[in-house]
């Protein structure tokens, strides 16, 4: 993933109502945007800007059907920010657990 897009994923989610969004999408696949707009006390308007910078980032999928747009959760970007700092580490810290566990067990 290129740091522009890590940028524009993590910008998405430091607003507290874009991360509601995406909780009322992923709770709800399919919703359309009026769905998503009940929640909120703003104008549809505003609701549709938060939701662009959602799908901007990768974080939102739309499909237009009808004159319906339907909004998917896209866990996809945050998975692969997730990776990148935590596998190498994750991988390191387990293995030194796991011989510190065993060292313990034996011991006992």
């Amino acid at each position: 993933m290129k740091p522009e897009s890590m940028d524009k994923v993590f910008q998405a989610l430091a607003s507290t109502v874009r991360r509601d969004m995406l909780d009322i999408v992923r709770d709800k696949p399919g919703c359309s945007v009026s769905e998503v707009s009940r929640h909120f006390d703003v104008s549809r308007i505003a609701v549709m800007k938060h939701l662009a910078v959602l799908e901007q980032a990768g974080l939102l999928i739309s499909e237009k059907k009808g004159r319906t747009r339907c909004l998917y959760f896209n866990t996809v970007p945050i998975q692969m920010i997730h990776d990148r700092w935590t596998s190498e580490f994750s991988a390191l810290w387990a293995g030194k657990l796991t011989a510190f566990k065993y060292r313990l067990e034996e011991a006992s």
